[in-house]
């Protein structure tokens, strides 16, 4: 269960770091997760199957979404109407 929590930690940060387009190269990108550039392939190839419109833009040295989208994984309350 652990593992599972730690994946979307990851993916949250790397959210971030995405939305802020601050991801740098991939081996900076990995660095700031602190995981290795193999397991940061990786974890782009999971967010990609959870259809991320993920692309790395080679002017701006950032992985950019494509698409504006959101990442939310969790319990929320909700009030019933």
């Amino acid at each position: 269960m652990d593992v599972i929590i730690k994946h979307i930690e990851i993916i949250e940060r790397m959210d971030q770091l995405i939305r802020l387009q601050a991801t740098g190269s991939p081996d900076e990108f990995a660095l700031r997760l602190g995981i290795s550039r193999t397991k940061l392939y990786r974890m782009l190839k999971i967010i990609k199957r959870l259809n991320a419109p993920i692309a790395y833009d080679t002017p701006m040295q950032s992985y950019i979404y494509t698409e504006t989208v959101k990442f939310s994984f969790g319990f929320y309350t909700q009030s019933i109407s």
